[in-house]
């Protein structure tokens, strides 16, 4: 398998850590609001990955944080608290808020079918093990105490940036939005591991340390949540383009600086899913979100297959017309599936074999889903049984997730469900015509007698008594009446 890795700009082998065992962090939501479907493309991509490393046969433990303390709003040190903020909109504790919006969020991947990881940690959960790892980079003269607050000192390393080579000069304040100077900082690039009383009395969450009463910064987190449940080395990191730098960034340098090696070796980041204004947010334009989407009449189903369709390093526009034509892509590809009958054939395992390895050999490629739903399309045009064209998308639905054999089994029910009703429908109505016609037919007195014939012929036949029936048969031609046995009953036919 080949991922591309952002900390080196190329492609590169997957080969883990242990042999046989993946551990993965993804950096998770800061639950002060609603996750934009943009934020949960990442999930979702993230999702993919996870659950294509199980189809190739590895043993996967996947970390996620939750933060609910330390995320400033600006990612760079400054500006206030967001859980803070949501907590103020919203008139509630920001334990409330953070319960309220991890719940929402979980039901959004469910939604989408993203997986929940082995280990969700919460940020507040940690905060001995943050503490630990802080303690560790001052005594490796890592770190600095200035103003009340805990630096990490990004002069002690050979390469702080790892993901883009930038210059000090090129940092200057004020190149990121809401940056303002800090006097505590010994150089531009340097960030908070602790903040204590002298900054943001207002913070409702806060513990004792040995630098003061005070809270973690964004970063230390999730170096110490993935430390404490991966070890020392971690063979993949996912998370959003934007958080390469700086969280990413001072998460390398930070973890680094700890445990003295190399940290993990695979990084991988999603792009931005943008708008045709540009790149999503919570604070402008249309709040995007999974609800908002049901509420327009889209399956979530249809979102994860518009994702799907493109590929993870590439930024995507979302248009509620791409949304359309995902829509009608989406529901013929279901009704395609839902046509073919599971009853028609045997698997042949070889054909199987074969319609398989274009699909491993798609995500194989930096988990080029693109190339994954166009092996769907070859597994349907191509010429097997039935009954193997749905084992194979089974086995791939396993990974891509996007609902195929539930949904096409519920519109297969539901399409058989339609065709029974409209035939019980013809057939009363058929039923009820006939039965009016045999009552206005009766009103004349030849057809009655007629009709009482058939009757009394019918009893015959039942009673075995052939030679009464035959009887009645010839009395009703000797008067030019014909009798006709269908396998539905016996009618006549007046000479």
């Amino acid at each position: 398998m080949q991922l591309y890795n952002s900390a080196t700009h190329q492609k590169e082998e997957f080969i883990p850590h242990v042999p046989g065992k993946v551990s993965m962090y993804t950096c998770g939501p800061t639950v002060y609001h609603f996750a934009h479907i943009g934020n949960l493309r990442t999930y979702m991509m993230e999702d993919v990955l996870e659950k294509y490393l199980r189809y190739a046969g590895y043993d996967v433990t996947r970390v996620m944080n939750i933060t609910d303390v330390g995320h400033l709003s600006s990612d760079a040190d400054e500006g206030e608290d967001k859980m803070l903020k949501g907590a103020r909109r919203e008139k509630k504790t920001v334990m409330e808020i953070a319960k309220f919006y991890t719940d929402a969020f979980f039901a959004d991947c469910e939604k989408l079918n993203i997986k929940t990881p082995d280990i969700v940690q919460p940020a507040t959960g940690c905060i001995d093990e943050y503490i630990h790892l802080i303690e560790t980079l001052i005594e490796k003269d890592y770190a600095y105490e200035a103003g009340g607050n805990i630096y990490f000192d990004t002069a002690k390393l050979e390469k702080y940036y790892i993901f883009n080579d930038f210059k000090e000069e090129d940092l200057d304040v004020g190149v990121r939005e809401g940056v303002e100077a800090d006097g505590n900082k010994r150089n531009k690039a340097d960030f908070v591991l602790w903040f204590t009383k002298s900054k943001f009395d207002d913070q409702e969450l806060k513990w004792p340390s040995p630098w003061g009463v005070g809270y973690p910064g964004w970063h230390i987190e999730c170096s110490g949540i993935s430390m404490k449940y991966l070890g020392e080395y971690l063979d993949i990191h996912c998370g959003g383009i934007d958080n390469a730098f700086p969280h990413h960034t001072n998460e390398i340098a930070q973890s680094e600086a700890y445990i003295g090696h190399p940290w993990c070796k695979y990084w991988v980041h999603v792009l931005h899913l943008n708008t045709t204004g540009g790149k999503m947010s919570k604070s402008k334009g249309e709040f995007l979100t999974v609800s908002l989407l049901e509420e327009k009449g889209y399956d979530p189903m249809v979102y994860r297959f518009f994702c799907l369709q493109s590929h993870y390093r590439k930024s995507l526009v979302f248009s509620w017309e791409n949304m359309d034509n995902a829509a009608v892509a989406y529901n013929k590809l279901i009704a395609r599936i839902a046509a073919l009958d599971p009853t028609k054939g045997e698997v042949d395992e070889a054909a199987a074999a074969t319609l398989k390895d274009g699909f491993v050999k798609a995500l194989d490629n930096d988990l080029n889903t693109s190339l994954a739903v166009t092996a769907i399309y070859d597994v349907l045009k191509a010429k097997v049984s039935d009954a193997t064209k749905l084992a194979v998308l089974a086995d791939f639905d396993t990974v891509l997730s996007v609902g195929l054999l539930d949904r096409a089994a519920a519109l297969r029910d539901k399409l058989a469900a339609e065709k029974a009703a409209a035939e019980a429908a013809k057939k009363a109505a058929e039923e009820a015509s006939a039965e009016a016609a045999r009552a206005a037919a009766a009103a004349d007195p030849f057809v009655a007698e007629i009709l009482a014939a058939i009757d009394a012929r019918k009893a015959a036949k039942k009673e075995k008594n052939f030679a009464e029936a035959d009887r009645i048969r010839d009395e009703l031609a000797a008067r030019g009446v014909t009798l006709i046995d269908t396998p539905q009953g016996t009618t006549y036919k007046i000479n």
